[in-house]
């Protein structure tokens, strides 16, 4: 198993339920954390339930909050109310921090897998029956199955199926989310601010002294400029001339970057996500972006029907990962799609896309739609 992440971490725990022996390589030297928010539910909460982490998750669960839209200068224009996001995702739904699941999965697992830090893999060998694992540690492994789960830059993707750039499809967007050291002073408390304008989206949220968060996303031109820049000199470059709460936290940001995401966002497209008995899983086979909204949920739920299909093919490890593929593509399809289609919603292009999105959220208020609506979203995460 290589990648100590969400999908990671799941798929050890998973296949160590089902009685196989684990080992984890991650490239990082140590955990690390995140702070941008991830929502389980449908398929994600009920892959979570069966791997038994719910329980460690309640009492991170960040529930709903309002949302506040501003403008520019921070004014208020409208609050979306909680009750509204509570409707719509139900009783059987969560919302917690990347790095809080993160760290639930790690606390099930690290006592009966093997973890090995800063360690990536250096080459694989395959045939019939095993295969062979180069380490960067100098050492080698033998395995019935290889599980590449290291994320949209995939090092397994990259040695067993090919470069990257024959599979990343970039979106020329680029996102940072961090988490703040200090409450927000300008957003209530339990609520977020959204400033949204034409090409870029910047939130915050208070939720408390440890829960709260900055989210930022813009469309860019040349991506992997920005990137060079680093999150705090790109982040302010682009939103400095906001109000409100945003030059607080950007202030939080220069002061230390250490904790933050900043990536451009890009899809994974790929033809098949095995190679005898090397599979991809995760970010490093389907990337769905941030946009999706669904990407953790998809990595558990990717986990618990692989562990289903290895039960219900034994030692045939090539059918079982062709059986997989096949049951959860649809799924994967159908959410990197939705992703594509939604870069509008969270990045409206133009300034009438910003009002046609205000108007279109204030109707969802409406009693009559905000039913047809909480509907909807809840078929659509079945």
């Amino acid at each position: 198993m290589v990648g100590a992440g969400i999908a990671g971490l799941a798929t050890a725990l998973r296949l160590h339920q089902a009685g196989w022996d684990v080992l984890v390589v991650e490239r990082a030297p140590a955990r690390r954390s995140s702070g941008y928010l991830v929502n389980l539910l449908g398929q994600g909460y009920a892959a979570a339930e069966r791997l038994g982490v719910l329980p460690a998750l309640a009492a991170r669960d960040l529930g709903a909050f309002s949302s506040i839209l501003v403008k520019a200068d921070g004014r208020q224009k409208f609050t979306v109310p909680a009750a509204l996001a509570q409707a719509a995702f139900g009783g059987r739904a969560l919302t917690v921090f990347r790095g809080d699941l993160e760290s639930a999965l790690y606390e099930l697992v690290h006592d009966v897998v093997e973890i090995r830090f800063g360690t990536t893999v250096r080459a694989v060998a395959q045939d019939a029956d095993h295969v062979q694992i180069e380490l960067s540690d100098g050492t080698s492994e033998h395995a019935a199955l290889l599980v590449g789960a290291d994320g949209l830059h995939s090092g397994v993707r990259e040695i067993v199926f090919g470069p990257e750039a024959e599979f990343r499809v970039d979106l020329r967007h680029v996102v940072g989310a961090f988490p703040l050291s200090g409450v927000p002073r300008d957003v209530p408390e339990g609520a977020s601010t959204t400033f949204i304008g034409p090409g870029r989206t910047a939130a915050v949220i208070n939720l408390g002294p440890g829960r709260s968060s900055a989210f930022f996303t813009y469309r860019a031109t040349d991506p992997a400029a920005e990137l060079a820049q680093g999150p705090a000199r790109a982040l302010s470059s682009t939103f400095a001339d906001l109000g409100g709460s945003v030059p607080e936290v950007l202030d939080q940001l220069a002061a230390d970057p250490t904790g933050a995401y900043f990536d451009s966002v890009s899809q994974i497209k790929a033809d098949r996500w095995s190679d005898g008995r090397v599979v991809l899983l995760g970010d490093a086979a389907w990337c769905v972006t941030l946009f999706a909204g669904y990407g953790a949920a998809l990595a558990l739920a990717g986990v618990d029907q692989l562990a289903v299909a290895l039960e219900e093919n034994g030692h045939d490890i090539p059918t079982a990962l062709a059986t997989w593929e096949t049951r959860l593509r649809p799924e994967i399809r159908k959410r990197q799609a939705l992703a594509r289609k939604g870069i509008s919603q969270f990045v409206p292009p133009t300034k009438a896309h910003v009002v046609a999105r205000d108007l279109a959220i204030r109707a969802t208020m409406l009693p009559g739609i905000r039913s047809l609506i909480a509907r909807s979203i809840q078929r659509s995460h079945q």
